[in-house]
Parts: structure tokens; sequence; C-alpha cells
């Protein structure tokens, strides 16, 4: 008999055997897939579109609202992964026109095999279901609901090489007696001979932003299917033009009306 259930990733389940958590104890191990089993790490439905810029909007209460104007241009499915051939349940999409002297020959025998005028980039949006999407089909604006909560993601704006101070909000040392030059210097980086070595990921100096950067938990202000538009309650990452992927929240969940 099992004196304990285990039940997690396959990296939860590795850091769980090194701990010797699994050792002391008589533990039943199973490894779950993650998106798969885990439904709730996967959105219900997601779109992609364009960043446009911000602006402010007023509510019922005649209180002004800052929003995030998104372009969400009708994004036809170039393709549908299944969890059985592929391993997980997503949908491929593709928006706006390209001239096809742009693309390289993989990518034009991509499209010509699915039927779909080539777009101008090929966006994969993981689903927890995809048995509603076929092939050709277009994906309109009106897939999110006002009120509903969604997770942004997109490229942050690339701020350059920066000091610690900045890059990692280090308060510095000190500005009076003792110090010669050494204000925003971030002090020692290093170690005794053992290990002898500058750890991986230690917080130094270095470039900033140009990543992808999710912000959870977003509000849908509105949704304008007629100009192909989405505004979305407070900042969303990346320039003005940037490529923006909005999916429902995988945190909060709830739906217009304030249901989950």
């Amino acid at each position: 008999m099992c004196s304990v259930a285990w039940k997690g990733t396959l990296n939860q389940t590795s850091r769980a055997l090194r701990s010797g958590f699994v050792a002391r104890r008589s533990v039943c191990v199973s490894v779950t897939t993650r998106g798969i089993e885990r439904g709730i790490d996967v959105a219900a439905k997601a779109i992609v579109g364009e960043k446009v810029g911000m602006t402010q909007v007023w509510d019922d209460q005649n209180r002004a609202v800052p929003v995030t104007v998104v372009r969400v241009s009708p994004a036809r499915v170039v393709q549908v992964k299944t969890p059985e051939k592929e391993g997980y349940s997503a949908v491929q999409v593709t928006w706006g026109t390209r001239r096809t002297s742009t693309l390289s020959k993989p990518e034009l025998g991509h499209f010509n095999k699915a039927g779909v005028t080539p777009g101008k980039k090929l966006v994969e949006l993981r689903l927890d279901d995809v048995t509603g999407y076929e092939v050709g089909q277009e994906i309109l604006a009106d897939v999110l609901e006002k009120g509903e909560m969604i997770d942004a993601t997109a490229v942050s704006k690339g701020k350059g090489f920066m000091g610690s101070m900045k890059r990692h909000n280090f308060s510095g040392q000190g500005a009076a007696h003792g110090n010669h030059k050494h204000h925003r210097a971030p002090g020692s980086i290093g170690a005794c001979a053992t290990p002898g070595r500058v750890f991986k990921g230690t917080k130094m100096a270095g470039r900033t932003g140009g990543a992808q950067v999710t912000t959870t938990n977003l509000e849908v202000v509105a949704v304008d299917v007629e100009r192909h538009l989405v505004l979305v309650k407070g900042a969303v990452p990346g320039p003005r033009g940037g490529v923006v992927v909005l999916r429902t929240s995988v945190k909060n969940p709830m739906k217009a009306g304030g249901q989950r």
C-alpha cells in the first residue's frame, strides 16, 4: 500500500526524487503531462493581434479607464495540431497578406498544402481543445467577450545595456566617506576557492528587454468586431506594431458577467 500519493509533472517528480521525498516514504508516483492532463495550464480561447497604442475610455460611472488598443485582424487557420498526432493541442494561424516572393519554398509549400493565402507571420495558439477548428477557418475578434480576464504575451521593448542598479533595482553602495568611484558598482560577484566560479544567473549588468513577457489578469473592456479592435484594460507589453497574443487567463479564468 502507498502511504502517500504523489502526482506531478516530470520536473516536479525529478526534484522530489533528488530531495529524498520518495525514498523516505512509500509514495505512489504518477507523472502527468503538462497541458494535456492538467488542462488548467492551457487557455480555452486565444487570438493574435498587433498593438496599436494606448488611450482611455469612460465607463458607466464616468471614470477614465486606461486601455491598450489591439488590432485583431481575421486570423486564418493554417494547421490544427492534436494530441494524437503532435502530442498537444494547438492552432497555427496567420493574418494579413504577404508577397509569395518573400517566402521560402518550405513556407510556400506549407501554405499551399493548407490552401490558405500566405500571411505576415505564423503564430501557434496553445488551446485545451481544438475540436471546433478546421484548416481555412477564420477567427475573429468576437472570440473574446467584454469582461473576460485574459493574458497578453508579447516581446517587450528593448532597453539596451543597463547597469545593475537600474536593471535589478540594486540600492548601490555608500555615497559618503570611504567610497571612491564605486557608488553604482554591483559589489562582489565571486566566491571563495569553492566553488571558484561565478554562478549562472547572477544579477549583473547587461542587456534588458527584448524578451517574451506575459502580463496576466487583464480585463477586456470592449470588442469592436467591425473595426477588428480589442480594448484591454492596462498596459500590454511590446512596442506599437508588435505582435500580441491574447488568451483567456489561466490563473483567473473569469468569464463575462463575473462567472467562472
